[in-house]
């Protein structure tokens, strides 16, 4: 009886959130698994299609974002984004096991494992029977069980080990837990599928988190002191990212924002990802919307496609981009910054430059834009925005051809906030009132807003990036410079920061020397906003350092509190689900 608590609580989230989520599961194609397609394909699409609720903004990314140096949510104009200071909280390190952000972030994570444990539970009879796509699914699902323990494992410390829906859970931490994940992973890298499309695990998805396996591992055995990188898991981290390098499978994408646009589940860097391509009911275009100026609508054929006014980029990891370069990192980082909005300024009278707006502007002040084409700036987004604007209507301001695209005014938060005639993103935000106005902060522009979604939520055709080969490139140079191969790890950063050459004049120039900083940084540099700053933080010793806002160093709060409802729910059985130290 000593896990039942687990399963209990797993099956109840899972009853909890599914009538409320309007989720529709992934729509696999039915015709390449067989007689028993249905029952196959049935079995995966649920655990498949959760992925989404998993990396939504409020669950496991807002988890790994917010307390990390690389973003900051405030309480917007004193209006928005408090709820309940669970987003406060995490960014100042004083979270609680009574935290939102934590309790649903374990939730959504929990219930997707139960999902693939369903999946499994109906494939092994199949496969056991001859059945080789349902031998093929199941290897899927095995490794997608090992990819979320590996999440819980990342945040909390342990795994769940369950094999049959009628036994009970068992709790592992440290050594066992990687041992029991690296088990499940090895049992399926030379038998599982090699030529699926990106939504689906493949043998080099598997290498990939086998290298993440081994990169952590130090960190993971001992999360609270210092972690010793043994050469052992560093040689690892080599042999398997070499094996996803040298399969020639996946090339490194040309134009950076070609990885998180329409249409990017054919992109060759990509190894694993949500395939989300009009299928998903609630689908994760979140990432996509969430820091966007609730002011800006960057679908003008969708009056109601708009961003939230969310997280802003921390200050103090701008500052790294700026420290970086002699000059301004968008004029020579492709990955910094890509103008879309090409206002032709001698036509706007009222203006001087792009981003300097004088007190008044006139008729003349706008562009004529096609809907249609219409794309805001991308990257990390400064200064005054220039977009759709609405009439008294509510509609679209039109001119022939098209709509017109002004300096985006300020319209959301309270009468002060609106005194900001402009969205102007400053760099600087915090948790003062001035600091947190609904203007403040540079915003990540990193996923397009889909083409195929009416609304910014639903309905994307944007994959959401799980694994790709950039970051495979980053392991393997950490993973060199870990054990001593320096020119190596110079290498493999060259590689990849040479490799976005669509457009020249910002194709980031080489590097000339390394160290555990300069890597730390370009994880940062390429990485950002895609849920791996906070394990960086951890595995580079920077996460007890103060930023904007934050001065915690606790060890501590390296790993989350357990949810207490959790806790509370295996009190009556000693020793079973133990409360994180520092809690």
């Amino acid at each position: 009886m000593r896990n039942r608590i687990i399963t209990t609580a797993t099956i109840f989230v899972s009853l909890l959130f599914w009538n409320c989520t309007d989720l529709e599961e992934e729509r696999l194609d039915e015709a390449e698994f067989g007689g028993q397609a249905e029952l196959v394909s049935g079995a995966i699409a649920p655990a498949y299609g959760y992925v989404s609720w998993v990396w939504r903004h409020t669950n496991y990314y807002g988890l790994q974002l917010i307390p990390s140096d690389e973003a900051i949510l405030p309480y917007r104009g004193g209006t928005d984004w408090f709820d309940g200071g669970k987003f406060l909280a995490a960014h100042q390190h004083s979270f609680t096991p009574t935290n939102d952000l934590i309790g649903d972030g374990w939730n959504e994570v929990t219930t997707n494992l139960s999902r693939t444990l369903s999946a499994i539970e109906v494939l092994r009879p199949l496969s056991e029977q001859g059945n080789s796509e349902a031998t093929a699914a199941l290897h899927e699902m095995i490794a997608l069980r090992a990819y979320l323990n590996m999440l819980m494992l990342d945040s909390w410390g342990l795994v769940l080990k369950k094999d049959d829906s009628n036994e009970l859970s068992e709790v592992l931490r440290a050594q066992e837990a990687i041992d029991y994940i690296e088990s499940e992973l090895l049992s399926v890298v030379d038998v599982i599928n090699t030529n699926r499309a990106p939504g689906r695990i493949t043998q080099s998805a598997v290498w990939g988190f086998l290298a993440r396996l081994h990169l952590n591992a130090a960190v993971y055995r001992d999360p609270y002191g210092s972690p010793n990188f043994t050469s052992e898991d560093m040689n690892a981290v080599i042999r398997y990212t070499d094996n996803i390098i040298n399969s020639g499978n996946f090339s490194l994408s040309a134009e950076y924002f070609e990885l998180f646009n329409d249409e990017n589940n054919s992109n060759p860097e990509l190894i694993w990802a949500l395939d989300q391509r009009g299928v998903l009911n609630r689908e994760h275009s979140r990432w996509a919307y969430w820091s966007i100026a609730g002011s800006m609508f960057p679908r003008p054929e969708f009056p109601s496609a708009d961003g939230t006014d969310g997280p802003a980029f921390n200050p103090d990891f701008i500052q790294s981009w700026l420290n970086a370069y002699d000059e301004d990192p968008a004029n020579v980082d492709a990955r910094f910054y890509k103008r879309n909005t090409i206002v032709p300024e001698a036509q706007l009278l009222d203006f001087e430059g792009r981003d300097k707006l004088l007190v008044t502007e006139t008729e003349d002040s706008y562009y004529c834009a096609d809907p249609l084409t219409f794309e805001m700036d991308r990257g990390i987004i400064r200064g005054t925005q220039w977009g759709p604007r609405k009439g008294e209507d509510g509609q679209f301001i039109t001119c022939d051809g098209g709509v017109r695209i002004y300096p985006v005014q300020q319209r959301k938060g309270n009468a002060t906030d609106r005194d900001v005639a402009y969205v102007n993103h400053t760099l600087e935000v915090d948790f003062s009132l001035e600091g947190s106005y609904h203007n403040t902060g540079y915003r990540c522009a990193k996923y397009q807003f889909s083409r195929t979604s009416p609304n910014g939520n639903n309905f994307s055709s944007v994959d959401l990036v799980l694994l790709r080969l950039a970051e495979v490139y980053l392991m393997r140079a950490e993973a060199k410079l870990r054990n001593g191969d320096n020119a190596g790890a110079l290498a493999d950063l060259n590689t990849l920061r040479a490799s976005r050459t669509a457009r020249p004049d910002q194709t980031p120039p080489p590097l000339a020397s390394i160290d555990l900083d300069v890597m730390f940084n370009e994880r940062g540099f390429e990485l950002y906003w895609e849920g791996f700053r906070r394990g960086d933080q951890i595995r580079f010793g920077k996460y007890e350092d103060s930023w904007t806002e934050k001065t915690d160093s606790d060890p501590n709060k390296r790993l989350f509190p357990i949810p207490q409802s959790a806790v509370d729910a295996a009190s009556g059985i000693e020793g079973f689900l133990e409360q994180n130290p520092g809690y």
